[in-house]
């Protein structure tokens, strides 16, 4: 399959059409082949004209977890927002209300990851009152919320596991509240969906 600027330009699709992209990626990154490398230097002027991703990504700033690379997409496929623990920040609204209102992605993905270091930090903050220093303290309040109750026969892998699912569809909730996102779900516009990434297998599993 070959892709040209023309592609990369008209992303006029909905949110289940963006869903199936990342899927697709995803698959890609596991198994191959990986998309045609089309894009190249001589591309750049072109692609100074304009951009039209079709979704948006907020992910965990984790070094192994690019969402470039987990689906295996192009220059200009994806809106990235990357932070620790994807957690919602006033700047990181920010972020994203700019993708919505003005580059009109369809579909939002909250991408945290197994074995988050952030949600492990929370973690041992709740459970054994382990204090960070000051500006990641702040971080790992964020996130305290979203940490569930647990069975006290889980094993701290299982523990910290679910804390990562939670931490997501946490995420995911504040932003379906949102006045702006719930509108534009209302109307069908745009959906909002959940994913955690097993850094291990490669394997992204949505949360829909």
């Amino acid at each position: 399959m070959s892709y040209s600027l023309r592609e990369f330009y008209s992303q006029n699709i909905s949110a289940a059409q963006a869903l199936k992209r990342l899927v697709n990626g995803n698959e890609r990154h596991l198994h191959g082949p990986s998309r045609p490398a089309w894009f190249t230097r001589a591309d750049l002027p072109a692609i100074t004209k304009g951009k039209q991703p079709f979704a948006t990504i907020l992910g965990c700033s984790d070094s192994q977890v690019s969402p470039e690379v987990v689906f295996d997409a192009s220059p200009g496929d994806l809106f990235v927002i990357r932070i620790a623990g994807n957690v919602l920040s006033s700047e990181v609204a920010g972020s994203l209300q700019y993708a919505g209102s003005q580059l009109h992605t369809p579909l939002l993905v909250v991408l945290g990851h197994e074995g988050c270091g952030a949600v492990k930090a929370a973690l041992a903050a709740r459970d054994r009152g382990i204090e960070q220093c000051s500006r990641l303290q702040i971080l790992v309040n964020t996130i305290l919320p979203a940490l569930p109750d647990f069975d006290a026969q889980l094993s701290p892998e299982t523990r910290l596991s679910e804390a990562v699912k939670s931490n997501v569809l946490w995420t995911r909730e504040q932003l379906m509240r949102s006045t702006d996102d719930r509108k534009r779900m209302l109307e069908n516009r745009m959906k909002i969906a959940g994913a955690i990434y097993d850094i291990g297998s490669g394997r992204v599993k949505f949360l829909i």
